[in-house]
């Protein structure tokens, strides 16, 4: 393709998208385009330099890749959002020429190309990258002093994405199948810490190098380089593949505090591999790293910013006083390492798949470290934080989640199937075998609606289109008069079927249209507060 059909295949997206409030930029970041779908990441080789002084960011990445399907004269996609600059600097291919068009650059090539080849690009990157404003949430650098007023450096990325810095196919349906290596620069007396394990530590006048690798696939917004006055500590976990590493990375300060929070993580350990299966990255081992802002999920280096302290930054999400029993960020953080790290939704619409299951953790480990009764009063306090605005699913393709109550909702969506499955080994063997059959994988939304239906053998097409799909939540309304109960639906969904039981162990089946049993007894009906829906009486 010539460079000036790339003009116009951009203005025919911008047309296209005008109507639907997206622009051809939402579309470059958020689906696999023409210049992306003919090839495949295999290894992304790093080397960053933060400067802290002037907020400025520099360094290379080598991409090298396989093509997947035979194409003429390809022009490649690479993502590096403004205001960072590029050169391309080396490639086992003559290039014809480049070209930026907003934050992204294309590259064209003179050559056929064939199924099953490797081929590499080199891209120089520098310049100042977007600052956060606040961090996580707010995405971008972070650009900080530590309390002796030390430099402290790092990125948060999951939403902005990873181009924020890097020039990188920055798109989730494609991760480096045989991982990458980072080589963080630093000034003589900080350290580097990034993703996987430090293979080398090298010193030269002023200056350090870290280098480190992972072996395993991994998300783009994962990667991240953290630069501070970091102390080391270690320990083991002997878990379900063996003896894992358990490194953590803490200003040198708080080495004694760390050393006492971190002691959560070996319960957290047990309570997750029991309900989810072997953590799926020992090769890479499991890491903490203080980070200047709460936390994020980064894949064997989680970013860890909870002043060390229980609940989240001091407080209980649930409201139930659960949740002051144990670190919130290193509980969720983690949860994330099976629930977006080693299961990760192609596309971001499809978030809900990292968060609802990974906010369903958190009860998980509560039941485990705590008892059954504590988890169920967790995650139905967790409900006054949901606010049933928008649909959990985003919009595919452009690179847009859906609303906050895939945390939250979502959580209690998976508490109301597991009700409904109702047999807790079912259901644990249903979360263990997702993180076997999709290990490592990128899936869609429909891949695990059917997992979970398939498994239980029970069809629960129709609550995920529910709580997923819709912002209502199904409503019991019901009357009883001595012994005769009377009920049905309000739902958003038609045909729902969500059975419930009532009394303890009675199950009834509501449908749109009344219903009128018998109950044993008179006395009122008790209702199970596990299920997320309402109850309305009819008076």
């Amino acid at each position: 393709m010539k460079m000036k059909n790339i003009s116009a295949f951009l203005l025919f997206i911008s047309g296209v998208l005008s109507a639907q409030q997206f622009t051809k930029q939402d579309t470059l970041k958020g689906s696999n385009t023409e210049f992306r779908n003919f090839w495949d990441v295999k290894k992304y080789e790093i080397t960053v330099e933060p400067k802290f002084e002037t907020k400025a960011v520099s360094g290379t990445n080598k991409i090298t890749f396989e093509i997947i399907k035979d194409v003429t004269n390809p022009v490649f996609q690479i993502d590096l959002q403004q205001p960072m600059n590029y050169k391309v600097i080396d490639s086992d291919e003559k290039l014809c020429s480049s070209k930026r068009e907003g934050d992204f650059i294309f590259i064209e090539t003179k050559k056929e190309y064939k199924r099953g080849e490797t081929h590499s690009f080199t891209i120089q990157f520098f310049g100042n990258p977007i600052v956060a404003k606040k961090a996580p949430w707010d995405g971008g650098w972070v650009f900080q002093k530590d309390n002796q007023g030390n430099p402290w450096m790092s990125v948060a990325q999951e939403g902005i994405g990873a181009s924020v810095w890097l020039p990188i196919k920055d798109i989730w349906s494609d991760e480096p199948d045989q991982g990458m290596t980072m080589k963080i620069i630093t000034p003589k007396d900080l350290v580097g810490v990034a993703n996987g394990r430090l293979i080398s530590q090298t010193s030269e006048k002023d200056k350090n190098t870290f280098t480190w690798e992972v072996k395993n696939p991994i998300n783009a917004y994962s990667i991240v380089p953290n630069v501070g006055k970091y102390v080391n500590f270690k320990d083991t976990y002997d878990g379900e593949k063996g003896t894992l590493d358990l490194d953590y990375w803490v200003l040198d300060y708080n080495l004694e505090k760390a050393k006492k929070q971190f002691q959560q993580v070996k319960p957290m350990m047990k309570a997750f591999e029991y309900w989810f299966g072997p953590y799926p990255f020992y090769e890479d081992s499991y890491k903490l790293v203080e980070s200047p802002y709460l936390g994020m999920e980064h894949q064997s280096s989680v970013a860890y910013g909870n002043n060390y302290e229980n609940g989240y930054l001091g407080n209980d999400v649930s409201g139930s006083g659960v949740g002051l029993n144990w670190d919130f960020i290193i509980i969720h953080e983690t949860g994330h390492e099976w629930f977006a790290n080693n299961i990760t939704a192609k596309d971001k619409a499809d978030m809900w798949l990292h968060e609802s299951f990974t906010s369903y953790s958190e009860t998980l480990f509560v039941e485990k470290y705590m008892d059954k009764n504590s988890a169920e009063k967790y995650v139905t306090g967790i409900r006054k934080n949901i606010n049933n605005d928008e649909p959990i699913i985003g919009k595919y393709g452009v690179g847009k989640s859906g609303g906050g109550d895939m945390y939250y909702k979502g959580a209690n969506m998976l508490h109301t199937i597991r009700q409904i499955i109702n047999n807790d080994e079912k259901f644990r063997q249903i979360l263990r075998g997702l993180n076997k059959d999709f290990y490592h994988k990128l899936v869609t939304t429909k891949e695990i609606e059917d997992y979970i239906s398939k498994k239980s053998s029970i069809d629960f097409s129709s609550v995920f289109d529910q709580y997923l799909r819709t912002t209502q939540i199904p409503t019991l309304e019901y009357s009883q008069t001595g012994n005769l109960f009377k009920f049905r639906y309000d739902a958003g969904v038609k045909n729902l079927k969500l059975p419930i039981r009532i009394n303890g162990n009675q199950e009834i089946n509501p449908t749109e249209k009344w219903q009128t049993i018998k109950l044993k007894s008179a006395n009122p009906v008790q209702f199970d507060v596990n299920y997320y829906i309402y109850y309305s009486e009819e008076k």
